[in-house]
Protein backbone atom coordinates (compact mmCIF):
# COMPACT_ATOMS: atom_id res chain seq x y z
CA UNK A 1 0.00 0.00 0.00
CA UNK A 2 1.06 3.75 -1.13
CA UNK A 3 2.33 5.89 1.91
CA UNK A 4 1.68 9.69 1.46
CA UNK A 5 5.38 10.31 1.28
CA UNK A 6 5.85 7.91 -1.49
CA UNK A 7 2.88 9.95 -3.60
CA UNK A 8 4.54 13.66 -4.21
CA UNK A 9 7.71 11.80 -5.38
CA UNK A 10 6.20 9.90 -8.07
CA UNK A 11 4.61 12.90 -9.15
CA UNK A 12 7.40 15.20 -9.53
CA UNK A 13 9.75 12.57 -10.67
CA UNK A 14 12.46 12.32 -8.31
CA UNK A 15 13.10 10.26 -5.53
CA UNK A 16 13.75 11.22 -1.93
CA UNK A 17 17.52 10.88 -2.26
CA UNK A 18 17.17 13.48 -4.72
CA UNK A 19 18.43 10.93 -7.53
CA UNK A 20 16.58 11.63 -10.73
CA UNK A 21 14.06 9.63 -12.59
CA UNK A 22 11.69 9.54 -15.54
CA UNK A 23 7.73 9.57 -15.08
CA UNK A 24 7.56 5.76 -15.69
CA UNK A 25 9.81 5.32 -12.88
CA UNK A 26 12.90 4.56 -14.70
CA UNK A 27 16.37 6.39 -13.18
CA UNK A 28 17.96 9.10 -16.02
CA UNK A 29 21.21 8.53 -17.82
CA UNK A 30 23.93 9.52 -15.99
CA UNK A 31 25.31 11.30 -18.76
CA UNK A 32 22.69 14.16 -18.88
CA UNK A 33 23.69 14.77 -15.09
CA UNK A 34 27.29 14.76 -15.73
CA UNK A 35 26.70 17.27 -18.71
CA UNK A 36 24.69 19.60 -16.33
CA UNK A 37 27.60 19.43 -14.23
CA UNK A 38 30.23 20.54 -16.82
CA UNK A 39 27.90 23.04 -18.36
CA UNK A 40 27.47 24.75 -14.42
CA UNK A 41 31.28 24.57 -14.17
CA UNK A 42 31.05 26.61 -17.86
CA UNK A 43 29.11 28.98 -16.61
CA UNK A 44 30.38 29.90 -13.33
CA UNK A 45 34.05 30.17 -14.51
CA UNK A 46 33.76 33.71 -16.16
CA UNK A 47 32.50 35.08 -12.96
CA UNK A 48 36.15 33.85 -11.03
CA UNK A 49 37.78 35.93 -13.45
CA UNK A 50 37.54 39.73 -12.57
CA UNK A 51 38.25 38.30 -9.09
CA UNK A 52 41.38 37.18 -9.39
CA UNK A 53 42.28 40.82 -11.15
CA UNK A 54 40.58 43.23 -8.63
CA UNK A 55 43.04 41.01 -6.25
CA UNK A 56 46.45 41.39 -8.45
CA UNK A 57 46.69 44.82 -9.64
CA UNK A 58 49.47 45.55 -11.19
CA UNK A 59 49.85 49.01 -10.68
CA UNK A 60 50.28 48.84 -7.11
CA UNK A 61 52.74 46.49 -7.30
CA UNK A 62 55.14 48.78 -9.51
CA UNK A 63 53.83 51.50 -6.43
CA UNK A 64 55.25 49.01 -3.71
CA UNK A 65 58.63 48.21 -6.20
CA UNK A 66 59.21 52.09 -5.97
CA UNK A 67 58.87 53.01 -2.93
CA UNK A 68 60.91 49.79 -1.66
CA UNK A 69 63.98 51.48 -4.20
CA UNK A 70 63.20 54.46 -2.59
CA UNK A 71 64.22 53.58 1.00
CA UNK A 72 66.66 51.56 0.05
CA UNK A 73 68.75 54.15 -1.83
CA UNK A 74 67.54 56.64 0.79
CA UNK A 75 69.42 54.16 3.40
CA UNK A 76 72.14 54.66 1.53
CA UNK A 77 71.89 57.92 0.85
CA UNK A 78 72.17 58.61 4.86
CA UNK A 79 74.88 56.61 5.89
CA UNK A 80 77.37 57.97 2.94
CA UNK A 81 76.22 62.24 4.03
CA UNK A 82 76.47 61.14 8.07
CA UNK A 83 80.13 59.90 6.96
CA UNK A 84 81.15 62.34 4.45
CA UNK A 85 79.99 65.01 7.27
CA UNK A 86 81.63 63.35 9.82
CA UNK A 87 85.17 62.83 7.81
CA UNK A 88 84.75 66.85 6.75
CA UNK A 89 83.89 68.18 10.48
CA UNK A 90 86.94 65.89 11.64
CA UNK A 91 89.14 67.81 8.96
CA UNK A 92 87.66 70.52 10.20
CA UNK A 93 88.72 70.06 14.04
CA UNK A 94 92.16 68.68 12.65
CA UNK A 95 92.68 72.48 10.66
CA UNK A 96 91.55 73.69 14.16
CA UNK A 97 94.21 72.38 16.46
CA UNK A 98 97.09 72.76 13.86
CA UNK A 99 96.41 76.24 12.13
CA UNK A 100 96.02 79.91 13.42
CA UNK A 101 92.81 80.70 11.20
CA UNK A 102 89.90 79.26 14.02
CA UNK A 103 87.16 81.75 12.72
CA UNK A 104 87.57 80.32 9.07
CA UNK A 105 87.51 77.01 10.51
CA UNK A 106 84.63 77.59 12.76
CA UNK A 107 82.76 78.96 9.68
CA UNK A 108 83.52 75.77 7.52
CA UNK A 109 82.20 73.85 10.84
CA UNK A 110 79.05 75.83 10.72
CA UNK A 111 78.42 75.77 6.80
CA UNK A 112 78.85 71.96 6.42
CA UNK A 113 76.44 71.50 10.06
CA UNK A 114 73.85 73.52 8.28
CA UNK A 115 74.24 71.32 4.89
CA UNK A 116 74.32 68.05 6.18
CA UNK A 117 70.55 68.02 7.65
CA UNK A 118 68.88 69.58 4.12
CA UNK A 119 70.86 66.70 2.60
CA UNK A 120 70.30 64.28 4.76
CA UNK A 121 66.44 65.48 4.68
CA UNK A 122 66.68 65.17 0.42
CA UNK A 123 67.41 61.87 0.91
CA UNK A 124 64.70 60.07 3.12
CA UNK A 125 61.83 61.78 1.95
CA UNK A 126 59.29 59.83 0.83
CA UNK A 127 57.59 59.26 -2.66
CA UNK A 128 54.46 60.87 -3.47
CA UNK A 129 51.11 59.03 -2.84
CA UNK A 130 49.36 58.43 -6.18
CA UNK A 131 46.43 59.53 -6.35
CA UNK A 132 43.10 57.51 -5.71
CA UNK A 133 41.51 56.44 -9.62
CA UNK A 134 37.98 57.59 -9.84
CA UNK A 135 35.79 55.48 -11.88
CA UNK A 136 33.35 52.30 -11.84
CA UNK A 137 32.96 50.85 -8.29
CA UNK A 138 35.05 47.62 -8.98
CA UNK A 139 37.91 50.50 -10.09
CA UNK A 140 37.47 52.30 -6.94
CA UNK A 141 37.81 48.70 -5.05
CA UNK A 142 40.84 48.37 -6.66
CA UNK A 143 42.02 51.26 -6.08
CA UNK A 144 41.11 51.02 -2.14
CA UNK A 145 42.42 46.94 -2.00
CA UNK A 146 46.42 47.94 -1.40
CA UNK A 147 46.10 50.05 1.37
CA UNK A 148 47.39 47.85 3.79
CA UNK A 149 50.41 47.15 1.13
CA UNK A 150 50.89 50.82 1.12
CA UNK A 151 50.99 51.22 5.00
CA UNK A 152 53.90 48.50 4.89
CA UNK A 153 55.53 50.83 2.10
CA UNK A 154 54.87 53.63 4.40
CA UNK A 155 56.31 52.06 7.25
CA UNK A 156 59.52 51.02 5.28
CA UNK A 157 60.03 55.01 4.61
CA UNK A 158 59.22 55.79 8.55
CA UNK A 159 62.24 53.31 9.30
CA UNK A 160 64.54 55.21 7.01
CA UNK A 161 63.49 58.45 8.01
CA UNK A 162 64.11 57.67 11.55
CA UNK A 163 67.83 56.87 10.50
CA UNK A 164 68.26 59.77 8.85
CA UNK A 165 67.08 61.97 11.39
CA UNK A 166 69.50 59.98 13.54
CA UNK A 167 72.66 59.72 11.52
CA UNK A 168 71.45 63.82 11.22
CA UNK A 169 71.33 64.27 14.84
CA UNK A 170 74.60 62.97 15.88
CA UNK A 171 76.44 64.65 12.65
CA UNK A 172 74.84 67.85 14.11
CA UNK A 173 75.64 66.54 17.24
CA UNK A 174 79.50 66.22 17.10
CA UNK A 175 79.78 69.06 14.58
CA UNK A 176 78.54 71.41 17.30
CA UNK A 177 80.53 70.22 20.45
CA UNK A 178 83.89 70.61 18.03
CA UNK A 179 82.61 74.27 16.79
CA UNK A 180 82.66 75.00 20.25
CA UNK A 181 86.22 73.48 21.42
CA UNK A 182 87.28 75.42 18.75
CA UNK A 183 85.24 78.43 19.66
CA UNK A 184 86.57 78.26 23.49
CA UNK A 185 90.34 77.18 22.34
CA UNK A 186 90.58 79.88 19.48
CA UNK A 187 92.14 82.86 21.65
CA UNK A 188 95.12 80.14 22.68
CA UNK A 189 95.00 79.21 18.97
CA UNK A 190 95.11 82.81 17.43
CA UNK A 191 98.16 83.60 19.47
CA UNK A 192 100.58 81.95 17.62
CA UNK A 193 102.86 80.85 20.11
CA UNK A 194 102.42 78.84 23.76
CA UNK A 195 104.00 81.49 25.55
CA UNK A 196 101.15 83.69 24.32
CA UNK A 197 98.48 81.36 24.99
CA UNK A 198 99.54 80.68 28.07
CA UNK A 199 99.66 84.63 28.55
CA UNK A 200 96.10 85.03 27.05
CA UNK A 201 94.36 81.86 29.57
CA UNK A 202 95.96 83.78 32.85
CA UNK A 203 94.42 87.01 31.86
CA UNK A 204 91.26 85.49 31.17
CA UNK A 205 91.08 83.46 34.63
CA UNK A 206 92.18 86.74 36.69
CA UNK A 207 89.46 88.47 34.88
CA UNK A 208 86.72 86.18 36.11
CA UNK A 209 88.11 86.16 39.61
CA UNK A 210 87.76 90.00 39.16
CA UNK A 211 83.80 89.61 38.08
CA UNK A 212 83.96 87.33 41.36
CA UNK A 213 85.35 90.19 43.34
CA UNK A 214 82.91 92.86 42.54
CA UNK A 215 79.70 90.77 43.33
CA UNK A 216 78.01 90.50 46.45
CA UNK A 217 76.00 88.29 48.73
CA UNK A 218 72.57 89.32 47.59
CA UNK A 219 74.05 87.48 43.35
CA UNK A 220 74.51 83.96 44.63
CA UNK A 221 73.17 82.77 41.22
CA UNK A 222 75.97 84.80 39.37
CA UNK A 223 78.41 83.84 41.82
CA UNK A 224 77.88 80.25 41.28
CA UNK A 225 77.77 81.07 36.94
CA UNK A 226 81.61 82.58 37.34
CA UNK A 227 82.35 80.08 39.44
CA UNK A 228 81.86 77.45 36.69
CA UNK A 229 83.58 79.41 34.17
CA UNK A 230 86.41 80.20 36.20
CA UNK A 231 86.66 75.90 37.27
CA UNK A 232 86.41 75.20 33.33
CA UNK A 233 89.18 77.70 32.37
CA UNK A 234 91.80 76.70 34.61
CA UNK A 235 90.79 73.07 34.64
CA UNK A 236 91.89 73.46 31.00
CA UNK A 237 94.27 75.92 31.36
CA UNK A 238 96.58 73.57 34.22
CA UNK A 239 95.27 70.33 31.91
CA UNK A 240 97.59 72.25 29.27
CA UNK A 241 100.37 73.00 31.69
CA UNK A 242 100.93 69.44 33.37
CA UNK A 243 100.55 67.62 30.36
CA UNK A 244 103.20 69.49 28.40
CA UNK A 245 104.58 72.97 29.53
CA UNK A 246 105.76 71.06 32.38
CA UNK A 247 107.11 67.86 31.15
CA UNK A 248 108.83 70.22 28.74
CA UNK A 249 110.60 72.12 31.45
CA UNK A 250 111.52 68.71 33.23
CA UNK A 251 113.17 67.68 29.90
CA UNK A 252 114.42 71.13 29.07
CA UNK A 253 116.52 70.73 32.53
CA UNK A 254 114.58 72.71 34.96
CA UNK A 255 113.25 70.16 37.37
CA UNK A 256 112.82 71.87 40.59
CA UNK A 257 110.39 74.49 38.81
CA UNK A 258 108.47 72.56 37.07
CA UNK A 259 107.74 70.63 40.15
CA UNK A 260 107.49 73.73 42.14
CA UNK A 261 104.85 75.01 39.72
CA UNK A 262 102.74 71.84 39.20
CA UNK A 263 102.75 72.20 43.72
CA UNK A 264 100.72 75.70 43.72
CA UNK A 265 98.69 74.28 40.94
CA UNK A 266 97.34 71.58 43.40
CA UNK A 267 96.66 74.66 45.79
CA UNK A 268 95.01 76.33 43.00
CA UNK A 269 92.53 73.54 42.52
CA UNK A 270 91.89 73.21 46.67
CA UNK A 271 90.53 77.04 46.46
CA UNK A 272 87.99 76.33 43.59
CA UNK A 273 86.85 73.29 45.87
CA UNK A 274 86.23 75.32 49.02
CA UNK A 275 84.67 78.03 46.74
CA UNK A 276 82.59 75.50 44.99
CA UNK A 277 80.94 74.01 48.69
CA UNK A 278 81.14 77.46 50.57
CA UNK A 279 77.74 79.07 50.42
CA UNK A 280 77.57 81.71 48.01
CA UNK A 281 75.85 84.13 50.08
CA UNK A 282 78.07 83.64 53.09
CA UNK A 283 80.42 86.41 53.94
CA UNK A 284 83.47 84.64 53.77
CA UNK A 285 83.05 83.99 50.31
CA UNK A 286 84.82 87.57 49.04
CA UNK A 287 87.75 86.80 51.42
CA UNK A 288 88.45 82.95 49.80
CA UNK A 289 88.38 84.74 46.12
CA UNK A 290 90.79 87.61 47.05
CA UNK A 291 92.44 85.08 48.43
CA UNK A 292 92.46 82.76 46.02
CA UNK A 293 93.76 86.07 43.17
CA UNK A 294 96.43 86.81 45.20
CA UNK A 295 97.79 83.03 45.27
CA UNK A 296 97.12 82.43 41.23
CA UNK A 297 98.69 86.31 40.13
CA UNK A 298 101.99 85.64 42.12
CA UNK A 299 101.64 82.05 40.34
CA UNK A 300 101.11 83.67 36.86
CA UNK A 301 103.96 86.30 37.45
CA UNK A 302 106.20 83.67 38.04
CA UNK A 303 105.76 81.79 35.17
CA UNK A 304 105.09 84.76 32.85
CA UNK A 305 108.61 86.77 34.05
CA UNK A 306 111.11 84.24 35.44
CA UNK A 307 110.55 80.76 34.28
CA UNK A 308 108.98 80.52 30.93
CA UNK A 309 110.77 83.31 29.36
CA UNK A 310 114.05 81.27 29.64
CA UNK A 311 112.88 77.58 27.91
CA UNK A 312 111.30 79.77 25.23
CA UNK A 313 114.30 81.66 24.83
CA UNK A 314 116.25 77.92 25.04
CA UNK A 315 114.48 76.76 22.07
CA UNK A 316 114.89 76.59 18.41
CA UNK A 317 112.12 78.08 16.61
CA UNK A 318 110.99 74.52 15.31
CA UNK A 319 110.82 72.82 19.19
CA UNK A 320 108.66 75.97 20.17
CA UNK A 321 106.91 75.72 16.93
CA UNK A 322 106.37 72.18 17.80
CA UNK A 323 105.25 72.80 22.23
CA UNK A 324 102.95 75.05 20.19
CA UNK A 325 100.84 72.48 18.63
CA UNK A 326 100.89 70.07 21.31
CA UNK A 327 99.77 72.71 24.00
CA UNK A 328 96.86 73.48 21.51
CA UNK A 329 96.45 69.85 21.18
CA UNK A 330 96.05 69.21 24.43
CA UNK A 331 93.81 72.60 25.07
CA UNK A 332 91.35 71.26 22.35
CA UNK A 333 90.60 68.37 24.53
CA UNK A 334 89.20 69.84 27.51
CA UNK A 335 87.94 73.20 25.41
Amino acid sequence: MATATDTPSKATGAKANGTPIKANGSKAPARARKASVKSASKTAAPKTAPKRAVRRPAAPKTTLEKVSARVTAAEKSVAHAASETAHAIKAAADHAIEAAHVPDTAKGIVARVRAAPARLRKAVTPASKPAPRKGATGKAATARKPASKSSASKSKVGTGTVLGVAAAGLAVGIAANLGRKAAVQAPSVMAGDWLEALKAEHKAALAILDKLARSTPEQPAKRTLLLTQLKHALGKHAFTEENVIYPALREWGDKADADALNHEQGYHKQYLYELDTMDKAAPEFAQKIADFRADLNAHIREEEDKIFPKIHAGLDEAKNKALTAAANREGFKLA
